[in-house]
């Protein structure tokens, strides 16, 4: 039996809303996407994560982050906005997967070097195109940057 591309994928998902996270979650299933997802709820939960501090030392490093901008106790522009100003965070891959179509949204995620921006959609339909997109264009053409096993992606951790 070959071996599947996606199971060696870790994302990070940062999203508040269990509705969206089951959406997506099920997505993957129907696109076959068995890639490993972590879901925090908020920014600075993220950001403890990506520094493998307090609970999550240890954790897997993500291959790439899914993130919400509208989130509790540090919402996601501030989270884009650390990850892409921290030298050992800043080439981690983030797509903001917002509800949000508004051009002032769209066009200060592209200002703070998101990756992509996907408006997130409404119904599980449009979670399934998306995890298609995701599978097609994320996890078979682009080519992410590679790690020695174990190494993480380190932030400074600087407040």
């Amino acid at each position: 039996m070959s071996r599947n591309p996606f199971d060696d994928i870790h994302i990070l998902a940062v999203e508040d809303n269990l509705g969206d996270i089951l959406l997506l979650t099920e997505a993957f299933k129907e696109t076959q996407i068995r890639a490993k997802m972590k879901v925090v709820s908020n920014g600075e939960e993220a950001m403890a994560y990506l520094q493998g501090s307090e609970k999550y030392e240890g954790a897997p490093v993500p291959d790439l982050v899914l993130l919400d901008l509208n989130l509790p106790r540090m919402d996601g522009r501030a989270l884009l906005r650390r990850l892409k100003s921290d030298p050992g965070l800043k080439s981690l891959p983030v797509i903001v997967l917002s509800s949000s179509s508004l051009e002032t949204d769209i066009r200060e995620a592209y200002d703070m070097n998101a990756s992509c921006y996907i408006v997130k959609p409404s119904d599980l339909e449009g979670f399934f195109k998306v995890a298609k997109n995701l599978k097609e264009f994320w996890f078979s053409q682009v080519r992410l940057p590679s790690r020695p096993p174990g190494e993480r992606w380190r932030g400074k951790g600087e407040g």
